[in-house]
């Protein structure tokens, strides 16, 4: 009886080890998907490395109703790990992500080759006016900068010095002229005097300025 007892309890514990083999190896199953699943290269369409727990926790619940045979073919078929990925919630939502940024950049596309003619068009009108009105409008730049130095050196400090000297020579000898007149008897006394005292005032009026403006320049 006592070996019947033992018989019955070795009955039971074989009966009961193929189960906990079973759910172990189920277990099993699941932790290896997931660090293969974790160490496979992402594809298009395949979950990031990193996820948030709430997408994690979505994932393990989508697996915990398969089976062993169901796990073992997602570890070993890559057609089926392929669509079982691509029937995840977060990959459908990346992958119309992605679907809707191909769209959009191809529109983008499409858009700047209608307006490439008229691009052509406003590139040639630039290259006309470079060689056209910019030219001439260079031209007159340069007209109206020469002219702008022309007048800046007529009123320059040494210009006007110089111009100032050149009057003061004209009337020195203007007056001497006269004085020559006036020793040869070809004007009057009167007039003499009175030409005379006129040209030397402005030759003086004109040293005393000349003075003045080196005396500026030099202080």
């Amino acid at each position: 009886m006592f070996a019947a007892d033992l018989g019955g309890s070795k009955d039971q514990q074989g009966q009961s080890r193929p189960q906990e083999a079973a759910a172990s190896s189920s277990s099993s199953s699941q932790q290896a998907w997931y660090s293969s699943s974790s160490s496979r290269p992402q594809t298009s369409g395949q979950i990031p490395a990193h996820v948030s727990p709430g997408e994690a926790a979505g994932i393990i619940a989508f697996l915990k109703d398969k089976s062993v045979d169901e796990l073992r073919k997602l570890l070993s078929d890559k057609d089926a790990y392929q669509q079982f990925l691509l029937s995840l919630d977060q990959v459908k939502i990346q992958n119309n992500i992605k679907d809707e940024l191909r769209r959009e950049t191809l529109q983008l596309a499409r858009e700047n080759l209608d307006k490439e003619p008229q691009i052509m068009e406003l590139r040639n009108q630039c290259r006309i006016i470079r060689t056209t009105e910019l030219a001439t409008a260079q031209e007159k730049l340069n007209e109206l900068e020469r002219q702008k130095e022309e007048i800046l050196k007529f009123y320059s400090p040494g210009f006007l010095h110089h111009r100032l000297q050149e009057a003061m020579k004209e009337v020195d000898e203007e007056s001497e002229a006269l004085q020559d007149k006036f020793l040869e008897k070809e004007i009057d006394t009167a007039a003499f005097v009175q030409k005379y005292k006129k040209l030397r005032t402005t030759y003086h009026r004109r040293a005393l300025i000349h003075l003045a403006a080196r005396t500026s320049t030099i202080g």
